[in-house]
């Protein structure tokens, strides 16, 4: 099949390179003539593992092509993928000029019938802005070319994105009853036979509840982080291991132990985005999403608990003191800070006047560029970018741990407290067990852990 995909961000480039893999004719368009020229030369503007490979062989192969050509891309697929980014507005709201400029293109050059698909992701009833926003365009030029507009989102993990769409655990698709939407039907059903071969993973639904349910799972899922991050708060007051109490809850089938860690907090492009943007869907419904706003205000306060942690220890004024910081991205596997808890840290411990020491696997360039927009030139001075994590410790009060990459599971701990003044952990991520590092000789501070700490 004839692919077109607009934006070739995370979502856009694993789909388009996905789909290309499976045999499809791909044509990815984006507006960004550095982005194109880096992936026509081979490179890969994100860091996601796998992907690179999947873009190479498709590539090489010739089933997977990108172009700034807007004519030419519309032109190209029947489906037309519209993959671009939805940031969230000054309210809170998702901000959807991307998404309808793209529309507005596909209009402005169609000829033919063409499906257009939302894969970003976009609040309730955007599927109808993009209909009209088509058909003004059809109509300006006289064109009576046919379409349908389908809601397909996507349900990828950064880090984990090309399993996930190359063995998804559900396809929804949303389509309209009208004669163009059953002609889209057809065309989607084809497009994702190959993953419905074993048993059936599509889930067929109205445009809106196809919307929806994208916000819905993302809503749930950072639900369950926020509640056991403020439970893992109260179990530090009251003297319980909030890792005994998660694998006790998470052992009842109702619950079931995914997104039941406590840590720093979550971040990212996706939920803390798309909490807000339900939020705001349901103010303009005047409904009040009591939960929702529950579960935003209990994540921006977890992010600062790590440097609450370390001042409570060394004091509020950190002048004249150094630290040392592993993980920067908001997950492991990915480069990405938007959002990301070690933001908040790091301005808690510049703010107190500390130097530190930073450390990820893969976001350290993305880090400099991020980090130079948050701080000043004096405050960033503070800052070092090391070269490996035994790099970060040399002189530093203690070491703070942000991102759970592997590479941080199983550190020399004698080499660690060599380098360190103080041995002391403080582990936003419950990487260590804490009467391990009892043992071993550390001072150690995890999130809801202090029943194993206590004198």
């Amino acid at each position: 099949m004839k692919i077109t995909i607009i934006g070739t961000g995370y979502v856009g480039l694993v789909t388009g390179a996905c789909l290309a893999e499976l045999g499809n004719d791909v044509f990815c368009l984006d507006v960004d003539e550095r982005k194109i020229a880096m992936l026509n030369a081979g490179g890969i503007p994100i860091h996601e593992p796998g992907l690179e490979e999947v873009v190479a062989r498709n590539r090489a192969a010739g089933r997977l092509q990108f172009s700034t050509d807007i004519a030419a891309s519309v032109a190209h697929g029947t489906l037309q993928f519209i993959a671009v980014g939805t940031p969230p507005d000054e309210d809170g709201s998702a901000d959807l000029q991307y998404v309808l400029a793209a529309a507005k293109s596909i209009g402005r050059h169609m000829t033919e019938f063409k499906v257009i698909v939302d894969k970003s992701t976009v609040p309730v009833g955007t599927a109808d802005r993009v209909k009209a926003a088509v058909q003004a365009e059809l109509d300006a030029r006289a064109e009576g070319a046919k379409f349908s507009v389908v809601s397909n989102p996507e349900f990828l993990k950064e880090g984990a994105a090309v399993e996930d769409f190359m063995r998804p655990d559900r396809i929804v698709i949303g389509c309209d009853s009208s004669a163009e939407g059953s002609r889209a039907h057809g065309l989607m059903k084809k497009l994702y036979m190959p993953f419905n071969r074993n048993h059936e993973r599509t889930f067929w639904m109205d445009v809106r509840s196809a919307e929806f349910t994208k916000y819905a799972a993302n809503a749930m899922l950072a639900t369950r982080i926020s509640f056991m991050n403020e439970l893992a708060n109260l179990a530090d007051q009251v003297g319980a291991d909030i890792e005994a109490v998660r694998h006790g809850i998470g052992s009842d089938p109702r619950i079931g132990h995914s997104f039941l860690y406590a840590g720093a907090g979550y971040g990212g492009s996706c939920f803390p985005k798309d909490v807000q943007a339900l939020e705001r869907t349901a103010r303009q419904y005047d409904q009040d999403l009591l939960i929702l706003r529950a579960v935003e205000a209990v994540n921006d306060k977890q992010k600062l608990v790590l440097g609450q942690k370390v001042a409570k220890r060394f004091g509020a004024d950190l002048s004249g003191k150094h630290f040392a910081v592993w993980g920067l991205a908001f997950k492991p596997n990915t480069d990405d800070m938007r959002e990301a808890p070690a933001r908040v840290l790091l301005k808690q411990l510049l703010d107190g006047g500390a130097t530190v020491a930073v450390y990820d696997p893969v976001a350290m360039a993305e880090a400099k560029r991020v980090l130079a927009l948050d701080f000043d030139a004096e405050q960033l001075a503070r800052v070092r970018f090391a070269s490996s994590p035994m790099d970060t410790l040399t002189g530093a009060e203690a070491l703070v741990i942000v991102t759970e990459w592997k590479a941080f599971r199983s550190p020399d701990f004698d080499r660690i407290k060599a380098a360190l003044k103080q041995a002391v952990i403080f582990d936003g991520r419950n990487l260590f067990e804490p009467q391990v590092m009892a043992e071993a000789g550390f001072e150690y501070h995890g999130i809801g852990r202090s029943v194993l700490t206590r004198s």
